[in-house]
């Protein structure tokens, strides 16, 4: 799997590597058929998953043979998004289209998505509002309205690597602790502090939205209000959590996985046993299947204070359904069938990268009983969260906190000085 910076890492999270180009090459024009019962529709995708959806098309029409489906794939995730905004602007946009949890937002506020509610709640409808996991909306839903759907999930896990704890001299098992109830940040950081020591990294994130909210929640602070308002400067827990973080990371401890040289990337480093934790999704399954020893590794929830559950971050992607489509009933036919607990488990089966986003489709995670605690994925999707719709609304705002974060990861700013930039950005970023 190629090095990936954060953005990317969010995208496998939703069936998104490096895109390759194959077979199924994006068109170069673009947008819907112009037909009723024809849809159109658009995402990325890796080879294999672009495959799978082709898949999926096939069994849809089989179904339904008066319905004519047209997979438009695209290589890129900028490029994607940014065609997207274009199209619907001239109104050649897919019937149906992927968004990426950073992008919903800014189509939401651009008035082109269908409003679903009436439609999710239809007699026709096999993605019932309730059937989701609320805390996957995000930025999708507004005063009420859904404008799009989660089509999977992926929590970010704690993986972890008993072969490099070990080595560190640490006999304690994460996720035995975690079932006791005594994954307690101290016996994490302890467990780091170990792994350093040993000369080995101890963690291993990702430059998002979902490492520093993650570590602010789980730690018991609050970065948003209920307000939408940056409150994560002002609130002591939180500057508290960001201070320790911040520590691990400008000692080393910690390593920001964006960083690391090519040849030398995350996963390099994870399955050389090099490092104790590596904080991804479901996705990596596939890394630690293709390096010949998955027996060593297993997952854990992120620790807390008292050692109990917290919310943490989960990225997602979007469906959503053009507002101008001329397949208005073709397209929902289509969206509601491709999102629901049939749809997620015909895509996801089988050693499926991601953690369905509705209920009734659980058991393609814990298929195959792997990793050991994979009950942890579906644990932490129930009570996690988005990236919150504050930020997830205005193009580049979680890109440019991100950045902000890293100057405090390297040692080029304090905790209360980046915390206060953040704010300060949110305000007038949303105040625009």
């Amino acid at each position: 799997m190629p090095r990936a910076n954060s953005k990317m890492r969010r995208l496998l999270a939703i069936g998104a590597a490096s895109a390759v180009a194959i077979g199924l090459a994006a068109c170069s024009g673009g947008g819907g058929a112009k037909d009723e019962n024809t849809v159109v529709w658009s995402t990325w995708g890796t080879a294999e998953e672009l495959t799978r959806y082709e898949d999926f098309n096939a069994e849809f029409m089989k179904r339904h043979p008066d319905i004519t489906v047209k997979l438009q794939p695209v290589a890129s995730y900028e490029e994607y998004h940014s065609k997207l905004l274009a199209q619907l602007t001239s109104n050649t946009a897919p019937d149906v289209f992927y968004l990426g949890d950073d992008k919903i937002g800014q189509f939401v506020d651009s008035g082109r998505l269908m409003p679903l509610k009436k439609l999710m709640e239809s007699k026709d409808s096999q993605t019932k509002p309730d059937d989701f996991f609320p805390g996957l909306f995000g930025a999708a839903e507004q005063d009420g309205e859904y404008y799009a759907a989660p089509n999977d999930s992926n929590p970010d896990v704690l993986w972890y690597d008993k072969q490099a704890l070990e080595a560190a001299g640490i006999t304690a098992d994460p996720a035995t602790l975690a079932e006791n109830g005594e994954w307690t940040t101290d016996a994490y950081l302890e467990m780091n502090d170990k792994l350093k020591a040993a000369g080995l990294t101890g963690s291993m994130f990702w430059n998002y939205w979902a490492t520093h909210y993650s570590w602010i929640s789980s730690q018991g602070g609050t970065a948003y209000d209920d307000s939408g308002a940056f409150v994560a400067n002002t609130d002591p827990t939180s500057i508290e959590a960001i201070d320790t973080l911040g520590s691990y990371f400008q000692d080393g401890t910690f390593v920001v996985a964006d960083t690391l040289p090519d040849g030398a990337g995350a996963d390099s480093v994870f399955v050389t046993h090099k490092a104790g934790f590596f904080v991804q999704g479901r996705y990596t399954i596939g890394t630690v299947e293709s390096a010949g020893e998955p027996d060593s590794y297993d997952i854990v929830r992120w620790p807390t204070p008292d050692g109990q559950e917290a919310p943490t971050g989960v990225a997602t992607s979007y469906l959503a359904i053009n507002g101008k489509t001329d397949a208005k009933d073709a397209a929902f036919t289509f969206w509601t069938e491709f999102l629901s607990a049939e749809g997620q488990t015909f895509r996801l089966e089988g050693g499926g990268n991601a953690v369905p986003s509705i209920t009734g489709a659980d058991e393609v995670v814990l298929e195959g009983g792997y990793p050991a605690h994979a009950q942890t994925f579906l644990d932490m999707r129930d009570i996690g969260f988005e990236d919150y719709p504050t930020e997830a609304r205005v193009p580049g705002l979680s890109t440019e906190i991100s950045e902000i974060f890293l100057k405090l990861y390297q040692g080029k700013s304090d905790t209360q000085s980046a915390l206060d930039e953040v704010a300060d950005l949110v305000a007038e970023k949303t105040a625009e």
